[in-house]
């Protein structure tokens, strides 16, 4: 009995240490990314207004653009949550559950593409809508997967049509993204 006790005692210790390393390099990469400029407010007049097109979608994540694995840990935009995306003439919502709205101004969008992942989000080829938008002085990459995989192309032109100056790849990139 000693024998599993102690097992026991050395595999929550080893857990509660992983844990312990995971938390603190997730806080280690919200404390590098401090400098990430105040996302924008949702405008009130959008407030509870229904969209033209708001499809339900998984919020994957925001990364560095162009770098899947860069995930931005800061003002909650690294965790994933299900939710809806409100797409209006001057921008996109993205209405998530259990997190704060992310608005992502129409002028801001520099790319809109497909992929099949980021982020430790991997699916079908071109299952991810990604939105390429500038915060401040960085680009970032908005990961979106629609619930029903027939609403990908739908969310995809309904964006173009507030963003049409909005690239299909990112710049030194040579492949274009179907859309």
């Amino acid at each position: 009995m000693d024998s599993k006790l102690l097992t026991t005692a050395i595999l929550v210790i080893l857990a509660l240490l992983v844990f312990w390393g995971l938390r603190r390099g997730w806080l280690a990469r919200r404390g590098r990314q401090a400098d990430l400029a105040p996302l924008p407010e949702v405008p009130e007049e959008l407030d509870g207004a229904e969209a033209a097109f708001g499809p339900r979608v998984q919020y994957v994540s925001t990364t560095a653009a162009g770098d899947w694995l860069d995930r931005i840990a800061a003002q909650g935009l690294g965790m994933k949550a299900n939710g809806r995306a409100l797409v209006f003439p001057d921008g996109l919502i993205v209405a998530r559950e259990g997190a704060r709205d992310l608005w992502i101004p129409a002028g801001s969008i520099e790319v809109l593409r497909r992929e099949s992942g980021m982020a430790g989000k991997f699916v079908e080829r071109e299952g991810l809508v990604v939105v390429t938008w500038r915060l401040g002085d960085r680009l970032l990459d908005t990961g979106l997967r629609t619930r029903a995989a027939a609403e990908a192309a739908p969310l995809l032109e309904a964006l173009r049509e507030i963003a049409p100056e909005a690239a299909d790849a990112l710049p030194g990139t040579d492949r274009a993204s179907a859309s």
